[in-house]
């Protein structure tokens, strides 16, 4: 297979995909016009498949039926739980990511080769979808360089990911040094290390949400205090704001004029377009008690089975839900990070087994040392 065919079938995909996604965030959304929408997105998505599928078989390849990928599955799973609010910052993400493979994929492919027309052609349309998506979500400018999303979720899996990596590291590291009392040894350092860690991850999202928050508290109290002090520099800065975005200098003074007649309006404004904040509070105490819980029941996962069995049957049980749960939770970062599920499960699988091999020899080394 050449690499241009292998490239023209990744993209088949990808679009095929959206256009499913598309379709479920349609069945999802009970507002007739954002249905409308996403139904007219993913028609212009089948469009897209066709291209690459004409592609694919002008280069001597042949186009198989649509099946969507694991992570297809996963974040349909998961539209279905959260609601069209979740889907539609990945599917901005996902638009963002087309530009630019399409960007590289036209600059990489010389002028009258196949695909490098349309690739052009799909960037600027993926573009045209990221936007409008943009304005259904309150978002202007580049909106999938802001995707901030899932952000539950996202605490949830790299919480529960960091508690049971450290954990399991600690409980191999407790079993390589420990030949007599191991099981009592292991439970009482498996108990101790995930109380630690969910304290010290539940510590340290509240200090950052507390600090995040601090730092939104004081940009704002600053433009409040500005507005108050020289409202008709203010007003001219709102009105450039405007301008920027399109409208006419003299609409533009006349609308930032009549904002600047109701101060808090003028707050509100001057806060979502001029500091870029809106839309970011986060709760310190929320972000430490989801932190800390998914961290406690990650670090939980190599302890348990110490509290059900005994010697090698539990250390064959906790080894073996450990290393499933690491491909699990690599499979879950995939809805953030764009990649396959299976090719993110394997990495964090590897990331397991080599915290478990690191921990025990070096557990194994300590004991030896200091016998």
């Amino acid at each position: 297979m050449t690499a241009d065919l292998h490239a023209f079938q990744h993209h088949w995909q990808d679009e095929a995909d959206a256009a499913h996604l598309y379709r479920v965030l349609a069945t999802l959304e009970k507002d007739a016009h954002r249905r409308d929408v996403f139904e007219r997105l993913a028609a212009v998505e089948d469009r897209h498949v066709v291209i690459w599928a004409d592609l694919i078989r002008q280069n001597g390849g042949t186009v198989g039926t649509f099946r969507p990928t694991a992570r297809t599955r996963l974040l349909e799973l998961l539209g279905g739980w959260f609601g069209p609010g979740f889907l539609l910052p990945m599917l901005l993400a996902e638009e963002g990511r087309e530009v630019k493979s399409y960007l590289q994929m036209h600059r990489a492919t010389p002028q009258g080769a196949p695909g490098n027309a349309a690739a052009l052609l799909l960037a600027r349309e993926s573009k045209e979808h990221a936007h409008e998506i943009g304005h259904l979500v309150g978002r202007e400018g580049e909106p999938w360089h802001q995707a901030e999303s899932g952000g539950l979720l996202r605490n949830v899996v790299y919480g529960f990911n960091d508690g049971l990596t450290a954990n399991f590291g600690l409980v191999a590291g407790v079993i390589g040094a420990t030949a007599a009392q191991q099981h009592h040894a292991v439970i009482v350092a498996g108990v101790a290390g995930l109380i630690a860690d969910a304290l010290s991850m539940g510590s340290s999202g509240y200090l950052a949400a507390k600090s995040e928050q601090e730092v939104y508290e004081n940009e704002i109290a600053m433009e409040r205090d500005e507005i108050a002090l020289m409202p008709e520099v203010e007003r001219d800065e709102l009105a450039l704001i405007y301008e920027a975005k399109g409208m006419e200098r003299a609409a533009a003074h006349a609308l930032a004029t009549e904002v600047m007649g109701d101060p808090e309006r003028m707050l509100a404004e001057q806060v979502q377009e001029e500091l870029k904040i809106g839309g970011h509070e986060t709760s310190p105490w929320r972000e430490a008690w989801i932190t800390g819980t998914a961290t406690a029941v990650g670090a939980l996962i190599p302890v348990f089975p110490f509290l059900v069995f005994q010697g090698t049957t539990a250390i064959a049980v906790s080894f073996t839900l450990a290393m499933a749960s690491h491909f699990a939770v690599g499979g879950a970062r995939s809805v953030f990070t764009g990649r396959g599920v299976f090719r993110s499960g394997l990495d964090m699988f590897v990331v397991g087994l080599g915290v478990a091999v690191a921990g025990y020899y070096v557990g194994e080394w300590v004991a030896r040392f200091f016998a």
